[in-house]
C-alpha cells in the first residue's frame, strides 16, 4: 500500500501560522466539542453558538489587524487571492475541515468571519424524540419514509438544524445496504452506510449541476445533496423522478409549504416552462426544522401526494408537534 501523501513544508507552516492566529476567544471556541459556530464581527465582537445554548457573546474581543490575518491566512491555505479586488473568502480550513466565511473591505466595514463546524457523531431520531424535538408519530413516520424509498426535502432557515437533521435520516438502519452517493458543497454529511461515495464542487467551476449529472453514471441507490440553491434543484428533482427514489436534500426556507414555493424559485433558473407536475411527483416528504432560544425542533412534516393543475395536494406526515421540551 502506497504512503499518503506528506503535506508540504510551506502547507506546514501555513497550519501552523493560522493555527497560532487562533490563539484566544476563536481558539478557545474552536477546541469545544459542543461550539457549532463562531462569528467574528467587524466590530471585533465574537460570538460562539453551543449546543443547546444559542449566540453568545464571548468576554474577549478580536482586533481588525488580528481578524485580517486570520482570513488572509485561510485564503494562502487555500491558494485563494485575497484583496479589495476578491475580498470573499469561502474555504474549509486546513486539517480539520471547518467551513469558513471571510469578508474584507470594502464588501464589509471592517474584517469579518463565520467558522461553521462540522458534523460531529449523528445525532439519532431516538435522541430527538427523547429530548422533545420530534414527536414520536412523526418519528414513525418518517422511518417508515426511509423505509419506503420516499424523497425527503429537510427545510428550514440559517442554522435550524437542517443539516444535523438530514445526518440523523444517513444514520438510519434502512439506507445500511443501499449504495449512497452524497454531493456537497463543503462536507458537513455522514452516513452509516458501507457503500457511500462522496463528491464535492471545487474552486475550478465544477458545480453542483455536473456533479448530479455525473452521478447518473455511478450506480446510485440513492442521491443525497447536501443543500440545493440553483438550477440543481431541476436535476435532482429529474434524477428523483427517473429511476432513482429515495434521497435527500436539505433547502432554505421558511415553512414546510414555503419550501415548495423555494424550490420553484430555484427550478426557474434552469428553465422556463416550471414543472409543477415533476416537482409534485419527486418530492414525497418536507420536514421543517425551526429553532427558538437556541432549541432546534421539526416543526411539521407534509407528505406531497402531487399537483392538481392549480395546487400541490398535501397532508400531514403524522400527527402535529405537540409538546416542546428545551
Amino acid at each position: 500500500m502506497s504512503a499518503l501523501p506528506q503535506p508540504s513544508e510551506t502547507e506546514t507552516r501555513r497550519t501552523a501560522m493560522l493555527r497560532t492566529a487562533f490563539d484566544g476567544p476563536v481558539g478557545a471556541a474552536l477546541a469545544a466539542p459542543d461550539t457549532i459556530e463562531i462569528l467574528a464581527n467587524p466590530d471585533g465582537s465574537v460570538w460562539v453558538e453551543k449546543a443547546g445554548f444559542g449566540l453568545r457573546r464571548a468576554s474577549e474581543t478580536l482586533g481588525r489587524a488580528e481578524r485580517e490575518r486570520i482570513i488572509r491566512l485561510v485564503a494562502s491555505s487555500v491558494g485563494e487571492v485575497c484583496d479589495r479586488a476578491s475580498p470573499i473568502v469561502s474555504a474549509e480550513l486546513p486539517g480539520s475541515g471547518e467551513r469558513f466565511e471571510g469578508i474584507l473591505p470594502p464588501v464589509s466595514e471592517a474584517p469579518c468571519f463565520a467558522i461553521r463546524k462540522p458534523a460531529g457523531q449523528p445525532i439519532a431520531l431516538d435522541t430527538y424524540v427523547e429530548t422533545g424535538a420530534l414527536t414520536p408519530a412523526l418519528c414513525v413516520g418518517l422511518r417508515q419514509a426511509l423505509e419506503d424509498r420516499l424523497n425527503i426535502v429537510v427545510a428550514g432557515g440559517t442554522s435550524s438544524g437542517k443539516t444535523t437533521f438530514a445526518n440523523a435520516l444517513l444514520s438510519e438502519p434502512a439506507l445500511a445496504e443501499d449504495r449512497i452517493v452524497i454531493l456537497e458543497d463543503t462536507r458537513e454529511l455522514r452516513c452509516s452506510a458501507e457503500n457511500v461515495t462522496q463528491l464535492r464542487t471545487h474552486r475550478s467551476g465544477i458545480t453542483l449541476r455536473d456533479l448530479v449529472r455525473s452521478t447518473m453514471r455511478l450506480r446510485p441507490d440513492r442521491i443525497i445533496v447536501g443543500e440545493v440553491r440553483g438550477g440543481e434543484a431541476l436535476d435532482l428533482l429529474k434524477a428523483w423522478n427517473t429511476g432513482h427514489p429515495g434521497g435527500i436534500t436539505t433547502l432554505h426556507a421558511n415553512s414546510a409549504s414555503g419550501a415548495l414555493t423555494r424550490l420553484e424559485q430555484l427550478v426557474e433558473e434552469a428553465t422556463t416552462a416550471l414543472p409543477h407536475a415533476l416537482i409534485g411527483e419527486a418530492v414525497d416528504v418536507i420536514v421543517f426544522m425551526s429553532r427558538a432560544s437556541g432549541a432546534r425542533r421539526v416543526e411539521q412534516a407534509l407528505r406531497i401526494t402531487g399537483f392538481d393543475g392549480t395546487e400541490y395536494r398535501t397532508e400531514p406526515l403524522a400527527a402535529p408537534f405537540l409538546n416542546i421540551v428545551n
